[in-house]
């Protein structure tokens, strides 16, 4: 599982380091997110040597990937140790202060606090109250130990040992039915696509009818690109190949701009050659006009015919030139009708195409174009379902790159 672990600033933070080995230990990929304060007491280095992650305080730090957000999406579970005063203060009052704070604004990951600090702090009636709101927001905490506090003092307020800490991990993970064995922990890392080479193409192609008309779709890239922005996200080396779409990419993604088919074909083909996961999210039109004018054709006041061809099956061409070492996704954008419903015709793509894996969405005029929620069913090339996912296209993005991750080759 992916644990989110956040160090503030008390003198406890030593014990925290065998936390961190105990979980990497039994398989479990780890984030570290140190308070700026804490970094008085155990440095950056000591976190990023244990985890292998990178350990960042501010908010700011990776803009790109969008990290204050992330760590908190991707976390399987939160442990907040030690959890100072100051902090829990900060945390009842919903404050987002740093990149601690940001990230548990955002997860929804069940959350872990262990407090430390002197006993007259823990028995503050500030601190009480504290307490009792995050309790109440379902935030489970770890009794502090009875025992030598800082200087000569003795009392309630010393951080649990670190086997104490885990297994109180353990025990919320478990009644939130997370896996916590290191069976599955091979495909849940937080940069598991790390130096993969992705190749996304979104957006909806245009064939040209004339000078100035042209025949296209609905398709606003906005899936592709939340692809292509979950897979940086996760270490991924990444290019998009975006037919007709103006939305904006993050810095560190390859971007190649087309319009028609046959220019979407011909750039995925060369990105793809290199790549080691193709992912079709474009909407590619399936016909094309026989006959392009060079000059806006003019009314006459006779009917015109317009003779269309198809072009050219991208996904198909792009499975049976792959290398045995390469992933292949295809969508099937579909509305059902009477000969089927939409994983009828999704199934019935799959087995045709052959694609490692085919995520089939419902589309209309008003379902699944745009920066709306969607809803994704996953199948396997033989049509078998593999997965599903709803939400925002960041959410389904990361679902299907999770599908995507469990194939790599280890």
């Amino acid at each position: 599982m992916r644990v989110l672990l956040g160090v503030t600033g008390g003198i406890a933070a030593y014990k925290v380091a065998l936390v961190v080995r105990r979980l990497k230990e039994d398989g479990h990929s780890v984030r570290v997110i140190p308070t700026e304060s804490s970094l008085q007491f155990v440095g950056r280095a000591t976190w990023e040597a244990l985890t292998g992650e990178p350990a960042r305080s501010g908010t700011f730090e990776n803009v790109p990937s969008v990290e204050h957000i992330m760590l908190g999406q991707r976390a399987d579970v939160v442990l907040i140790a030690p959890a100072t005063a100051n902090f829990l203060a900060s945390m009842a009052a919903g404050e987002a202060r740093d990149l601690l704070g940001n990230a548990l604004l955002a997860t929804t990951a069940p959350v872990v606090v262990a407090p430390a600090m002197h006993s007259e702090m823990w028995r503050n009636p500030a601190t009480e109250a504290n307490i009792a709101t995050l309790v109440a927001r379902g935030v489970h905490v770890i009794e502090p130990a009875v025992g030598r506090l800082t200087g000569a003092d003795s009392g309630p307020g010393r951080l649990p040992e670190p086997e104490d800490l885990v297994a109180a991990l353990y025990a919320v993970a478990g009644r939130m039915q997370i896996d916590t064995h290191a069976a599955s922990a091979a495909t849940r890392e937080w940069g598991d696509l790390g130096d993969v080479r992705v190749v996304i193409s979104a957006g909806g192609t245009r064939e040209p009818i004339d000078a100035v008309r042209f025949l296209g779709n609905r398709s606003s890239g906005h899936q592709g690109f939340a692809l292509a922005e979950a897979a940086r996200e996760r270490g991924a080396d990444v290019t998009v190949v975006a037919a007709n779409v103006s939305l904006p990419l993050g810095e560190g993604i390859s971007r190649i701009d087309v319009e028609t088919s046959s220019e979407l074909a011909d750039a995925v083909r060369s990105a793809a050659s290199g790549a080691d996961v193709v992912i079709m999210a474009a909407a590619v039109a399936d016909f094309r006009p026989a006959e392009s004018s060079a000059v806006k054709i003019k009314k006459d006041g006779h009917p015109r015919v317009l003779e269309l061809v198809e072009t050219e099956d991208i996904l198909r061409s792009l499975i049976e030139s792959k290398s045995s070492h390469q992933i292949m996704v295809g969508f099937a954008a579909e509305t059902g009708d009477g000969a089927g419903s939409v994983l009828d015709h999704g199934r019935a793509k799959a087995v045709r195409k052959g694609a490692d894996l085919l995520v089939v969405n419902p589309v209309g005029a008003t379902v699944g174009f745009g920066n709306v929620p969607t809803a994704v069913t996953i199948l396997d090339a033989t049509g078998e379902v593999v997965g599903t996912s709803s939400g925002t296209k960041l959410v389904v993005a990361h679902a299907i790159l999770d599908q995507v991750a469990a194939r790599l080759p280890r």
